[in-house]
């Protein structure tokens, strides 16, 4: 800091206690260490111990021009607020090479593309910094308020509140002399050197003992907290803005943001500041007599961590709760529409591609991320034609596709797409899941994963990914019971932990550092470990990783007890980036909603690098595994933020972002059924359709789960996508209820038709029962009649009504079932005399199988590769694909037997792919013959999978 010592003073709190002060008995200067270091009794003084009225005022007289730039911070992608450098012999920002694979939504070329020019990402080169300590500090009664020294272009005033609650209250005013810019900061905070501190953190993405290397600001509308903190021991500090500093309205953005936060000071040390306003931003230009203001809490707390700091200050300061309820409807008709919307045309399948649309970023190109997100969808909500139309194409697409994201533009850029079929995409813990839940029958599918994990891939952008690592081995191990596998998995999360977890990270490294989870340890596959192992070391890290994850969730601005209008005139906000496209404005009904339906608590950024323009983003697949760590560790803030992420906030696929201005309409049922270019609100990624209601199911599964504390419990296996996309995978096996075993997860569409808003279920049979788990998701009992579709269910006899859970009551009232359930609580019940009338014969799937003789093939026709996949009571599957593509290929024959007789089928156009059903227990025999470009032909020898 400037002219900072780095020691932590008590000159105030000596002062707040009744020890009088001189003007020269500050921090600095002759007198400071002569400052009688008397005991401090007062209560008053305590709360301020180490605090002092230290400011820092930045002043120029012309415009600083304020912009977002690329950081160039090693490691990681990540944009920062620059200025034109006062000092232009200490302009640091440095011109980086465009890279033109980094476009699509979320990289905003105004950033990206923009010049450095003489400009500084060190707020204190923003303008002449003008260090100022109190002339005098005196006390009146609970308040400490300080002058200081006269300067020509202000006056300076501030005092602390010390019995404010929740903490210490500084105010201070600025009163212009002389026009210009003016950001005032408060500098008063203990100042630790990196090596005193034993944790840092900044927003967004200074976290552990990363230390910023240069003074970045952190905008209001990018602080998920608006603070810094620093921890010395078990001593946590911070200066946080007042919830009136920070609105709710307009959406926080960067135009809009009164203040910044900082945590580096210029001499390199670590200490909580506060500016406001932003040079260049806000109410930052000031004319001769006008006055700026603010106020923060000076904060000091007990903490082990910073993470109980943050939720302390979260919770006291910006009033975060369990505040969400089911005022949109209940989450199984949103989960029943968002499968229905899958299915859509809206959805954007391109089938002769074998994936979703992924055009909002790429143009032409398809994406699709995990096959067992429709594998899932399909098994538990009884649908057999989602696998012919979804599920067997995607299994297709993940086998041989070399990376997620396709193209057959040759020259296409963006986001680095593959023209190749070079598979299998599919990551390890894919492979492995198929192999188990198809029970394994499929060596090939074990093969290509043992394959993959000696090697290496880059299935995702330009990220480079180790097969061999103990998440992998802990796949591996679940899909097979090697023991084998699930040592070596212990024995790298051992040093993992060592590594990662107990050892404070300084920089950014052995990652790559763009979407959260690698700014965190672990917690998903830490908490998998848990599962798989009983380890209590690998639970309590999983639970420290998703604790650090909260603090990528919004937590202000603070929710006001208030409607909001929105959609003023009839039309929901416009999201630039779709309107430089041509999207047009949608018509949305003007309304007024209570403001907590609208906040952002509880959801993320979507990533480092696009964090200035995707505010929040709706996929909180964290939100399922948070609820799990909070039931087996009773963390609350874990539990808290689940909820808030997921309850109450979409009737369907509500797109991805909220990112321009608050508005209901994602909140519509009927909001994801448009043509794509008539949606300009938010943008829609439609490989995201299938993870996104697999995270609602998920969700139900863990909140059913958590409250029956584990006694409804459905086996799972793993579905990693990528990014942030993991969940669970249920359905292939039954599971428990209670003290009942072998009950099946059932979610058909509209299972239930009569159940109250508020109460989200999870329901499955065995036998002549149907099973349900009603969830209260408000803070009011809930009594509700409960009716089964009839066409879902045959009768076998009187109905009779089993409360398996002790809380609440469940019964029939007139021949119907009716349930009271308490606030928050849940009512599990069983219904004899009801058969589920299932599509889906399950039977095929929930044991081992034999597995499939002979089941791949390489061929050096096309350099193709061929599979016969056994998917157990769907029968079987041959697929067959040439790696080599257009540029040496014509077209590609195939001649299969099938009964008694030859069929012949080709295709002319890359990618040359065939995809051939078979009948349970069926061999595929086959001859491949490739015409070549400029003539000549290759035929493969007859070739037989399956005998």
């Amino acid at each position: 800091m400037i002219g900072r010592t780095g020691r932590l003073p008590a000159v105030l709190a000596m002062l707040a206690a009744g020890t009088a002060l001189s003007a020269c008995a500050t921090r600095q200067g002759a007198g400071a260490d002569a400052v009688p270091a008397a005991p401090v009794q007062d209560a008053l003084a305590q709360r301020i111990a180490g605090f002092d009225l230290d400011f820092t005022v930045l002043y120029r007289p012309d415009d600083p021009q304020i912009a977002q730039r690329p950081a160039g911070i090693k490691g990681v992608a990540y944009n920062v607020a620059t200025w034109r450098a006062f000092d232009p012999a200490r302009a640091d920002l440095v011109a980086e090479k465009r890279d033109e694979a980094v476009q699509g939504d979320g990289f905003d070329e105004r950033i990206l593309a923009a010049k450095a020019e003489a400009r500084s990402a060190d707020y204190f080169n923003a303008g002449e910094t003008i260090a100022i300590k109190p002339a005098s500090v005196r006390r009146e009664g609970d308040r400490l308020i300080a002058t200081y020294p006269a300067d020509a272009r202000f006056t300076l005033t501030a005092e602390i509140d010390l019995a404010a609650q929740p903490y210490p209250l500084l105010s201070w005013k600025l009163d212009a002399k002389q026009p210009g810019y003016f950001s005032v900061g408060y500098t008063g905070a203990p100042d630790l050197a990196p090596a005193q501190a034993s944790e840092i953190w900044q927003p967004l993405i200074w976290q552990e003992k990363r230390l910023p290397d240069r003074s970045y600001l952190t905008l209001a509308y990018r602080a998920t907290l608006p603070t810094t903190m620093v921890r010395q021991g078990d001593t946590g500090f911070a200066a946080i803005a007042h919830p009136d500093e920070f609105p709710f309205q307009p959406l926080p953005l960067a135009d809009n943001s009164r203040f910044g936060v900082a945590v580096r000071g210029t001499d390199g040390t670590a200490s909580p500041m506060i500016f406001a306003p932003v040079m260049g931003g806000a109410g930052s230009k000031l004319a001769s007599g006008a006055s700026t203001q603010f106020r923060a809490y000076l904060v000091r707390e007990r903490a082990e961590e910073l993470t109980q700091l943050y939720e302390k200050l979260a919770r006291d300061v910006y009033g975060f709760r369990d505040f969400r309820s089911n005022a949109v409807g209940s989450l199984n008709t949103t989960f029943d529409r968002m499968v229905d919307y899958s299915m859509s045309s809206y959805a954007r399948w391109i089938a002769e591609l074998k994936g979703s649309s992924y055009s909002t970023d790429v143009p032409g190109a398809v994406k699709n991320v995990s096959s067992l997100n429709p594998f899932e969808l399909a098994l538990v909500t009884d649908r057999p034609g989602m696998f012919e139309d979804r599920v067997i194409p995607y299994v297709e697409y993940m086998l041989s596709r070399e990376k997620f994201l396709f193209s057959l533009d040759p020259k296409q850029k963006i986001q680095n797409p593959s023209r190749t079929l070079l598979g299998p995409t599919a990551p390890i813990s894919e492979l492995a899941t198929l192999y188990a839940v198809l029970g394994r029958r499929n060596p090939a599918l074990l093969d290509l994963a043992k394959r993959e994990y000696a090697g290496s891939r880059t299935r995702n952008l330009d990220v480079a990914e180790k097969g061999r690592t103990w998440a992998n081995a802990l796949s591996l191990y679940e899909a097979t019971g090697d023991r084998a596998m699930l040592a070596t998995a212990i024995a790298g999360a051992d040093r993992y932990l060592a590594t990662r977890v107990e050892t404070q990270q300084t920089e950014f490294k052995d990652a790559s550092f763009f979407f959260w989870p690698a700014f965190v340890p672990d917690f998903v596959d830490l908490y998998r470990l848990y599962e798989a192992s009983g380890e209590k070391r690998f639970l309590d890290a999983a639970r420290l990783g998703a604790r650090r994850y909260t603090m990528f969730t919004w937590m202000a601005p603070a929710i006001p007890e208030a409607n909001v209008t929105v959609n003023p005139g009839g039309k929901a906000p416009v999201y630039w980036y779709l309107k430089s496209k041509g999207h047009k404005p949608m018509s949305a009904p003007e309304e007024q909603v209570p403001a907590w339906r609208l906040s952002e608590m509880g959801l993320t950024p979507e990533s480092s690098g696009t964090s200035t323009g995707h505010r929040a983003i709706f996929m909180a697949n964290f939100a399922p595994w948070m609820l799990r760590i909070a039931a087996d560790t009773g963390d609350k803030l874990l539990h808290d933020v689940a909820r808030s992420a997921i309850i109450g906030r979409y009737r369907n696929f509500p797109g991805y972002h909220i990112n321009t201005a608050r508005t209901t309409i994602y909140e519509g049922a009927d909001y994801p059924l448009n043509e794509h270019q008539n949606l300009s609100v938010n943008s829609f990624h439609y490989n995201h359709i299938w993870p996104m209601a697999t995270m609602l199911l998920d969700y139900l599964l863990a909140d059913a789960s958590a409250r029956s504390k584990g006694q409804i419990d459905f086996p799972s296996q793993f579905i990693e996508a990528y990014a942030y996309l993991q969940n669970g995978f249920y359905g292939y096996a039954p599971g428990r209820f209670y003290g009942d075993s072998g009950v099946h997860l059932w979610m058909p569409k509209g299972l239930l038709t009569r159940f109250h808003p508020e109460l989200n279920y999870v329901a499955g049979y065995r036998g002549d029962a149907l099973y349900l788990a009603l969830a209260n998701q408000s803070d009011k009992p809930v009594s509700s009649a409960i009716e089964v579709d009839p066409a879902r269910v045959t009768a076998t006899g009187p109905l009779r009504v089993t409360a398996l859970s002790r809380e609440g009551r469940a019964g029939l009232a007139d021949g119907k079932v009716a349930v009271t359930v308490p606030a928050g609580g849940q009512v599990a019940l069983r219904i004899d005399g009801l058969r589920a009338k299932t599509s889906i014969d399950r039977a095929g799937l929930e044991k081992p199988g034999t597995p499939v003789p002979n089941d791949s093939a390489e061929l050096a026709a096309g350099d193709a590769r061929a599979y016969l996949l056994d998917f157990g009571s769907f029968g079987r599957r041959g697929y067959v694909y040439l790696r080599e593509d257009d540029s040496s290929v014509a077209r590609a024959t195939l001649r299969y037997r099938d009964g008694a007789g030859w069929k012949t089928v080709t295709d002319a156009a890359f990618p040359f792919e065939f995809s051939v059903p078979r009948k349970h227990g069926q061999s595929l025999r086959f001859t491949l013959s490739v015409d070549k470009v400029g003539g000549g032909t290759v035929t493969s020898p007859e070739t037989v999978l399956g005998e």
